[in-house]
């Protein structure tokens, strides 16, 4: 739960308000007439939030290129046959 402050304040005391963000890894949301104006997060707590996404995404499918280029890689039957052999598995387990 990110602490809040009122955005007249937040502006007013900026620098504590980040020193928090850093200190106690919490967000701060800034409020205007009750309501969320938006929030301060330090880059970590931004990245782990959003999973650095697109880095991620394009380290797989630089990954996912590289072991089809080197030949890593399954059919669409024999994935099929896998996830068959995975489903009769759990069924008998249930």
């Amino acid at each position: 739960m990110p602490a809040l402050t009122k955005t007249m304040d937040f502006f007013k005391n900026l620098k504590e308000i980040l020193e928090y963000c850093q200190n106690n890894r919490q967000p701060v949301s800034a409020t205007g007439n009750g309501q969320g104006n938006f929030v301060v997060m330090t880059q970590e707590m931004y990245d782990e939030i959003t999973g650095n996404s697109r880095n991620e995404l394009y380290n797989a499918l630089q990954a996912g290129l590289e072991q089809i280029n080197n030949g890593e890689y399954i059919t669409k039957e024999e994935h099929f046959k896998h996830l068959d052999e995975l489903q009769e598995k759990l069924t008998l387990r249930m």
